[in-house]
Order: structure tokens, then C-alpha cells, then sequence
């Protein structure tokens, strides 16, 4: 009985607990969130870092790995042309320690 309790308890911690692998989608209706890249970082929801392998990716906290294929990402995303389209504004960081969330409200989208 233990160890049941042990597994289920692993196997939610597992679900619960996802990296932000990102895959950009090439139509708005196929995206989880619609996303704008503004030019300032005072601008931004999100501050971005892109890192370049799975392992590396965060949970949630701004560090993003882009995926080749749709099935591998925890969130799909398009980008729009104007800032009133966009459901989070994003700001690439060149550094990983700047990544994070400026604006909590929209945590959930990528939940």
C-alpha cells in the first residue's frame, strides 16, 4: 500500500511540475496564447529567456525552450503584429537570471 501511495504521489508531482517548451504555431486559432514582443522591458507581462535544451527550460518562470514539433510543447503560441491582438506581452532577455513575470495576473496563460 505504500508504495502505491508512493507512485500516485510521483506521478502527480511529475504532471504538476512542467518545463515551458514552447512551440510557435503558424495560425492564431491552433495557439494556447497569442503572444506580442514589445521593444521595452518595461513594456512586457513576461521578460523571456530562450535557453537551448529541455533540461534547462523553466517552470513557468520565464525560460522557454522552442520545440521543432507541436507534440513535444507544453504550450503552443502565436505571435501577433500588434499589441491590443495579444493575450501576453513578451521582452527577450539576454540573461537567465532576468527572465521572470512582471505582471502575476497572467500567470495562468501558461499553466
Amino acid at each position: 500500500m505504500r508504495k502505491f501511495f508512493f507512485i500516485v504521489s510521483l506521478t502527480f508531482v511529475s504532471y504538476s511540475v512542467s518545463a515551458q517548451k514552447i512551440f510557435s504555431v503558424d495560425q492564431s486559432y491552433k495557439a494556447d496564447v497569442k503572444v506580442f514582443v514589445v521593444d521595452q522591458s518595461y513594456k512586457a507581462d513576461l521578460l523571456v529567456f530562450r535557453v537551448d535544451a529541455p533540461y534547462k527550460a523553466g517552470k513557468n518562470d520565464g525560460k522557454w525552450f522552442f520545440t521543432d514539433a507541436n507534440y513535444t510543447a507544453d504550450k503552443k503560441i502565436y505571435f501577433v503584429d500588434a499589441a491590443y491582438k495579444a493575450d501576453l506581452k513578451i521582452f527577450f532577455v539576454d540573461a537567465a537570471y532576468k527572465a521572470g513575470w512582471e505582471e502575476k495576473s497572467k500567470i495562468h496563460l501558461l499553466y
